[in-house]
């Protein structure tokens, strides 16, 4: 299919066109970068040696409608000034925010613009996605992690839906690549700082608006703090809840071994195992432990991610293929690059 990427010199992009270049059917035949239209493609992204002597392509609607497929990796607010030109035979995966929430008012208090909609949302593992339906809202990054987290048990219908806390450290690729004084190399090494913190952060409308489409409809409140962590990508979140009934240790690994007990991606790891981020670099898993804390009677589930894996590109691709008719992994690997 020929495949086109659009914000192709941010961070998402660059994963995108890396794992893409090794896609059996997805073939990559326009690269488009906006500001760095006319740039070499290796002047941003290194690693793409096999794309040495190729520039980055300007962003025109025409080159879009040329492609079968497009991935948007745009900051938000840019996908939707685009969309209305596009052909709407053209399947297009969104990795920014514009199409994520249902809710308008949502949208209003935690990012600016006008609303645009809501897409059919991608996280395939908890959400069935249409493959009929050519547009798919590619998710957040710590919007992934958090949901997969909780997803099992609040099917279950376990714990306390409005007493669900969230700490969760990103690297700073989740910054995305403008340049900013407090992501610089000396500002963040050897230093943790929490950020948007108080029930700011832009996903949590996000996660609660899927947990309640988990739960059947209703109300799920989660407090969350991001912490930015001096590593340049990896999410490692820690989820909370109060639980609403007696539930053993065994009962609730029972809970997620079978909520995930079809997924390529979700792993559910030995009990002596905790999840790491340098464990999932590079791939699209997501590696989950869980625990009940009997002292204060409460769920605990620690979950890690490569954020521009499946918290971003590798998501997307994911995503691509179920609405192409593909294999969900083709192009993908649930093997991380490890220590």
């Amino acid at each position: 299919m020929k495949t086109g990427v659009v914000g192709a010199s941010g961070y998402a992009g660059g994963e995108l066109i890396r794992l893409l270049s090794f896609h059996p059917n997805f073939k990559l035949s326009y690269i488009a970068a906006g500001t760095n239209a006319g740039e070499p493609i290796t002047n941003i992204h290194s690693q793409l040696t096999q794309y040495s002597g190729i520039k980055f392509s300007p962003t025109e609607v025409a080159k879009i409608n040329e492609c079968e497929l497009v991935f948007m990796a745009l900051p938000h607010g840019e996908s939707a000034n685009l969309i209305s030109k596009v052909d709407p035979s053209v399947k297009i995966i969104d990795l920014g925010a514009d199409f994520r929430l249902a809710n308008k008012g949502a949208w209003e208090k935690y990012y600016s613009g006008d609303y645009a909609g809501k897409w059919q949302y991608g996280l395939p593992e908890l959400l069935e996605i249409d493959p009929k339906n050519n547009r798919v809202a590619n998710p957040g990054c710590y919007a992934t992690a958090i949901a997969l987290a909780a997803a099992p048990v609040i099917k279950s219908a376990k714990i306390v839906q409005e007493d669900i806390v969230v700490v969760a450290a990103s690297g700073t690729t989740g910054a995305g690549r403008s340049a900013k004084i407090n992501l610089l190399a000396s500002e963040v090494m050897n230093s943790l700082t929490s950020y948007k913190f108080g029930g700011m952060h832009q996903h949590t409308p996000e996660i609660e608006e899927t947990l309640m489409e988990i739960s059947g409809g209703n109300k799920v409140k989660i407090s969350f703090t991001p912490i930015l962590a001096p590593m340049p990508r990896g999410i490692l979140a820690t989820v909370t809840a109060t639980l609403n009934c007696k539930i053993s240790q065994s009962e609730v690994r029972k809970i997620y071994e079978d909520f995930y007990k079809d997924s390529k991606f979700v792993h559910l790891l030995l009990e002596n195992q905790m999840p790491q981020t340098n464990s999932v670099l590079g791939s699209n898993s997501a590696h989950l432990q869980v625990a009940i804390d009997e002292h204060t009677n409460r769920f605990i589930c620690s979950v890690a991610i490569d954020n521009l894996g499946k918290g971003a590109a590798g998501q997307a691709i994911q995503n691509a293929n179920i609405i192409c008719g593909l294999p969900e992994d083709f192009g993908l690997t649930a093997i991380g690059i490890g220590s």
